[in-house]
């Protein structure tokens, strides 16, 4: 499966979401994953190599793609279980490439209106790329969200917008918790920092949701 966290909004925690996805595949699912970085930042590359230098964590594969990657993603995605696709926040090739191959593409917005704005760019990105992958699934992931509980509302409003541009909008949310800028820059994840903790629940919730989705529409197809 290709999985894309992407979109337009920068500063919304894709590239976190990418990683933390991916260890929990590959030391839950025990599957293997490949992480394809097509930020020009590299991130998720600096991540890996701050990753190889541990010997017992779980291996997870990176490689840095950029431009038209569409035939790549599809070559890499026969030789591992997941191929999660980390798209740096602009409208470009990489992302559009990677669309138009991808089985679902999450969109993580924080609960804020300059996050949210974006929201009907993507909905025509996306439009246009189901023209050449009707397959494809959606689903907005409001990221980063307050904990206090005066602030509930602000998640619900984000939610609500969001699925107001017929685009699937996940229940789980991640909250703006320290632990995964921590372990980001550590190399490793929430899973091995907290494996018990609220952040690992948030991401097991996210990635759950997302697969039974996809669970879901295989079933229909067959």
């Amino acid at each position: 499966m290709i999985v894309l966290v992407g979109g337009e909004k920068g500063g919304s925690g894709k590239s976190c979401l990418a990683q933390n996805i991916g260890v929990y595949l590959a030391k839950e699912k025990n599957a293997s994953v490949l992480i394809a970085d097509c930020d020009p930042q590299r991130t998720t590359s600096d991540w890996i190599q701050a990753r190889n230098n541990d010997p017992d964590l779980v291996t997870i594969n990176c490689i840095q793609l950029y431009g038209k990657i569409r035939n790549d993603l599809l070559s890499l995605n026969e030789h591992y279980d997941y191929v999660i696709v980390d798209c740096g926040g602009q409208d470009n090739l990489a992302l559009r490439a990677a669309m138009s191959v991808a089985e679902h593409v999450l969109i993580p917005l924080r609960p804020k209106r300059r996050d949210i704005k974006t929201a009907p760019h993507m909905e025509d990105m996306l439009s246009t790329c189901k023209m050449v992958n009707p397959k494809m699934i959606a689903s907005f992931v409001i990221t980063q969200c307050p904990s206090l509980p005066n602030q509930a509302g602000r998640i619900i409003e984000a939610k609500e917008v969001c699925s107001s541009y017929g685009i699937n909008v996940l229940d789980a949310v991640t909250y703006n918790r320290n632990i995964y800028d921590d372990s980001e820059e550590k190399g490793t994840s929430v899973f091995e920092a907290e494996p018990n903790g609220k952040a690992a629940d948030e991401i097991r919730a996210i990635a759950n949701e997302f697969l039974s989705i996809e669970q879901e529409l295989s079933y229909e197809f067959s």
